[in-house]
């Protein structure tokens, strides 16, 4: 028996995802913990933009499952061999299940692995009462920092790994980023916290725009209203920018991202592309000429040794208030009304930013 569990129902309520578009509110077994693991009590997870077509359109890799890797929690019960965790520690929770055999492994790329096991998507996660998890994965959550803004800490790591990914950025330089969703807005943080001195950004949505200007990003734009390419150069003297991150993934920006950058410049590719991107010869043969350096990202570097890293320095930066999250949760619901906010957010009924569910 593992430490902790003696007085806890054998049953939890999960956000069940049975095909594509049929999740229902199920009683499943509580999971046990093996060994290295621990079992964590869901305080919030968030949902992911990935996590919409997941349900919708593309499904998990098997069925039954429960999706949900952004998540955050309790440690309610820990497996036999587990001695550096304690049963009531709060922790976020890395979600990659990597296999430690292949040659990333080896070289701690983890995110690079060539046989990995995922919390969400591959194995069942978070929307659900409670999930296991290895202790390897495990972050302590800093006092100061609430379980809310700890189950953001998965995204708030992909936007300062793709900020990092790259370059960073400095005083003086320019950061333009396409996409003012969560992860668009984390990045617009990074960047302003690391030095650059304009930070702009483009998107669709008014209300998006709105809420990037509450953030004190005051050169955030509306594309229906404002040309990018036009904007930037009036912006940067007609030099470009120095790092442009393209977080819709749509055509369109992908292309504009490519457009707007100086010679020498930096483009990272962040956002899931929604569809085949054509790029005119024109645009091609600029980039060829400015010599821009096209940079792909995905997930977040993390430690297994607990040494620093984009999870950690998450972590630290919310605890000392260099990193706000807090403003993006436009919604909190329970497991039962989960579904029916990821269906509202499918068909874009209402404005949302960040939405976490909490069991």
């Amino acid at each position: 028996m593992t430490a902790g569990s003696s007085n806890r129902s054998t049953e939890m309520e999960a956000l069940v995802l049975h095909a594509i578009g049929d999740a229902r509110v199920d009683r499943v077994p509580v999971p046990s913990p093996s060994a290295n693991e621990v079992l964590v009590r869901i305080g919030f997870c968030g949902v992911c933009g990935s996590d919409i077509p997941r349900v919708f359109e593309k499904g998990t890799y098997s069925f039954p499952t429960v999706c949900g890797h952004e998540f955050a929690g309790t440690i309610e019960s820990v497996g036999d061999e587990v001695s550096e965790f304690k049963v009531g520690e709060r922790v976020a929770v890395f979600p990659l299940l990597w296999c430690g055999k292949c040659p990333a492994c080896e070289e701690g790329k983890y995110v690079q692995c060539l046989d990995y096991d995922y919390l969400g998507s591959r194995s069942d996660g978070a929307f659900a009462e409670f999930v296991t998890a290895p202790t390897r994965n495990l972050v302590r959550v800093p006092s100061k920092v609430s379980l809310e803004e700890a189950a953001m800490t998965e995204p708030a790591a992909v936007a300062l790994h793709a900020i990092r990914r790259g370059g960073g950025t400095t005083v003086g330089e320019t950061v333009v980023i396409f996409g003012a969703g969560p992860i668009g807005l984390m990045a617009a943080q990074w960047a302003r916290s690391l030095g650059a001195s304009q930070v702009i950004l483009f998107d669709l949505q008014k209300e998006k725009i709105q809420q990037a200007r509450g953030l004190g990003f005051d050169l955030a734009f509306n594309s229906k209203d404002q040309d990018p390419l036009q904007r930037v150069l009036e912006l940067t003297d007609d030099v470009g920018a120095d790092l442009a991150i393209e977080g819709a993934g749509v055509p369109q920006t992908m292309v504009q991202a490519l457009s707007i950058t100086k010679r020498g410049g930096r483009v990272v590719l962040l956002g899931n592309p929604s569809r085949d991107v054509t790029v005119p010869a024109s645009i091609l043969s600029q980039v060829m000429r400015r010599e821009v350096t096209i940079y792909g990202t995905w997930n977040s570097d993390y430690s297994a040794c607990g040494n620093r890293d984009d999870w950690r320095d998450v972590l630290e930066a919310i605890s000392t208030g260099h990193l706000d999250l807090k403003p993006l949760i436009t919604h909190r619901v329970n497991l039962t009304e989960a579904f029916e906010m990821l269906k509202s957010m499918r068909d874009q009924k209402e404005f949302y930013s960040k939405v976490l569910i909490h069991p």
